[in-house]
């Protein structure tokens, strides 16, 4: 018999789950009261979710604007090769860029796509003709500026 991947929560996990997701600033004695369970088991099984890392950080969601980082960017990358070693040296230093909020390995077009927030246009292009183009192994790039921010970081739909 197959073992099953997904992770065994019970519902009281779960509603914890969207608890928090959905209002991560709750004190244990508002999500246990919201999830209908005494702090002790609440805080318990809080705990519990951070250290299986279902839970991998609470944190606070900045309008982007209002740091002075309007512009967001999405870069298709092709590399010149693809090797392991070629990923491994790209995404070591993609990783050291504090502009780019993701990184992903793709299919299609692109070896990866990359969201980037900065200021305006001509920030970006300093970013791109300083660093974008010297990350290790880039063949190509092809820039998308977002124009309307449809939907933005939604919650996971379980």
């Amino acid at each position: 018999m197959e073992e099953s991947s997904e992770p065994a929560f019970d519902r009281i996990d779960i509603k914890i789950l969207r608890a928090l997701q959905s209002e991560g600033r709750l004190t244990n004695a508002e999500l246990a009261a919201r999830v209908n369970v005494s702090a002790a088991t609440c805080h318990r099984r809080t705990q519990r979710l951070f250290e299986e890392g279902h839970i991998t950080g609470v944190r606070a969601e900045i309008a982007p604007a209002a740091v002075a980082l309007g512009a967001l960017v999405m870069v298709g990358v092709v590399l010149d090769r693809s090797t392991p070693e070629s990923f491994a040296a790209f995404e070591e230093a993609v990783l050291k860029l504090k502009e780019v909020l993701d990184c992903n390995l793709v299919a299609g077009d692109f070896d990866y796509l990359l969201k980037i927030r900065v200021r305006d246009m001509a920030d970006f292009n300093k970013l791109h003709g300083q660093k974008l183009i010297a990350l290790p192994g880039v063949r190509q790039t092809r820039t998308f500026f977002v124009m309307k921010e449809v939907k933005e970081n939604a919650r996971l739909p379980f």
